[in-house]
């Protein structure tokens, strides 16, 4: 008895009829019914009556059939299974990410990640929200890391907050203070020497509305960096940035970290993926470790 057999067999069943039946499956009519008439030789009984073109269970087909759909479900889901492990194994994983979470959170993540699933390639992609969610949109990316609120032009993602994080801003230890009592106010920014991060960073979108909505423009003595030159050119003391904690806490001792008074600025991570589209399982291994790591390590 083979599964093409039994299935064959269950597609004639709700069929009834040996030619729809053979274009369900993908067969020619003929190859059908001789698989069918082997099954019938093999078990020692027939599986149809078919007086008058009329086709119809006989008592031992009507037996079969739950046996059949349960073994031919078995299968597939044995299949499935093994599939999924497969992909623990040889997967890879699209992962999006803006340059601050690249930064300060994935590092430990991925390296977590890594230690449990070493055969799945990780490929990141950096870029900035708006950037990430067209990547989501065509496909190219699995998940992403994104900042909430995304853009009102979104299309269909499913999002899930991940943390929430403090903003801080961060000057080099080797110049004054900025703002006074060990934290900045917004106000007190004005006319700061800002180091600003390029056009497309979530943190340069926040900060200026931020300096805006105290009644003020901010003032930029470099602009146009990553992550990774904003902080070498605060070192150099050329001005100060507005940072994820996460990234200040790891930025080493030459820069000083400086609260915000409160109500501060906070942002909210979330990790987004198509709503129409499952993310592959090596996808969701990652989706739980990150979920577990943010909701461990974030503010809030």
């Amino acid at each position: 008895m083979q599964f093409q057999q039994l299935a064959y067999f269950v597609a004639v069943a709700e069929a009834r009829h040996f030619t729809r039946a053979a274009e369900e499956v993908h067969v020619s009519q003929p190859s059908l019914s001789q698989q069918i008439k082997a099954l019938e030789s093999e078990l020692g009984a027939e599986l149809f009556s078919r007086a008058r073109g009329n086709i119809a269970l006989t008592d031992a087909g009507e037996a079969l059939l739950p046996l059949a759909r349960r073994i031919l479900a078995d299968a597939d889901t044995a299949r499935h299974e093994v599939q999924e492990l497969v992909q623990l194994r040889r997967g890879r994983i699209r992962l999006g990410a803006t340059p601050s979470l690249c930064t300060g959170l994935l590092p430990g993540v991925l390296r977590a990640f890594h230690d449990l699933h070493p055969g799945i390639q990780l490929l990141l992609e950096e870029g900035g929200s708006h950037d990430l969610v067209r990547q989501l949109a065509r496909g190219a990316l699995d998940l992403a890391l994104v900042v909430l609120p995304l853009p009102a032009a979104s299309p269909a993602l499913t999002t899930v907050e991940l943390l929430q994080e403090d903003l801080v801003v961060v000057s080099s230890a080797a110049g004054p203070a900025p703002g006074r009592k060990g934290r900045v106010r917004i106000a007190d920014l004005q006319g700061e020497p800002l180091v600003m991060f390029r056009h497309g960073y979530d943190l340069r979108e926040l900060t200026v509305a931020a300096c805006r909505a105290e009644g003020f423009e901010p003032s930029f003595t470099v602009e146009g960096g990553e992550m990774d030159a904003v902080l070498g050119f605060v070192r150099a003391g050329l001005g100060v940035a507005v940072v994820p904690s996460m990234v200040a806490n790891q930025a080493g001792h030459d820069l000083r970290t400086t609260p915000l008074a409160s109500p501060g600025l906070r942002r909210t991570i979330a990790l987004a993926h198509r709503s129409d589209v499952a993310p592959p399982r090596a996808a969701r291994e990652l989706q739980r470790v990150l979920l577990g790591r943010g909701r461990a390590g974030g503010h809030g």
